[in-house]
């Protein structure tokens, strides 16, 4: 009843409001809502480099065989970037990365993905931690990476190393 108000007697009690987003004391809702449907599927992540389009051929054989949905993750690349204003100090800028549209629209075009039920989920931060995380929320039977190959992977660690040190579930590697 929008534009009208309608006053209550002073010896009523008025309905207590529900917390909100705005109320500090609200209860955080959780990250992400996960589809009921993909409990206990397959997690791969996926970056569109060929090692990630290995792991994802293998994923989807793996989640076929099970009986099982897809949960494909990308991680978005968001790294400060330094930015020179002027005379002022640098300033550090979170740069989005719209790498998971385009993959989105290459996944959803793809043959080979009518095989099985697959979800794309977007995470920003630490690819090893947003992929257990996913795997936790969806309790992933298995969690399936590519290798990584070269000099990043040798000095920081490959993902799959420190994932497979980690993970509450089980980690394949495709190399």
């Amino acid at each position: 009843m929008a534009g009208h108000e309608f006053f209550e007697p002073a010896d009523r009690k008025r309905p207590v409001a529900e917390p909100t987003a705005a109320d500090p004391l609200a209860e955080p809702e959780p990250r992400h809502a996960c589809d009921p449907a993909f409990k206990h599927g397959v997690v791969v992540g996926f970056d569109g480099s060929t090692s990630s389009e290995r792991a994802l051929a293998y994923a989807i054989g793996m989640a076929r065989r099970l009986a099982q949905g897809l949960i494909i993750v990308h991680v978005a690349n968001r790294l400060p970037t330094t930015v020179w204003a002027g005379c002022e100090p640098p300033v550090f800028v979170d740069v989005p990365d719209h790498r998971t549209e385009v993959l989105g629209l290459e996944l959803a075009c793809a043959d080979y993905l009518a095989e099985v039920p697959w979800i794309l989920v977007e995470r920003g931060g630490d690819i090893c931690h947003e992929l257990e995380e996913v795997g936790r929320e969806y309790e992933a039977d298995a969690i399936v990476v590519g290798s990584t190959h070269g000099l990043v992977g040798r000095i920081f660690g490959s993902v799959a190393g420190r994932l497979a040190k980690r993970a509450q579930r089980p980690v394949v590697v495709i190399p």
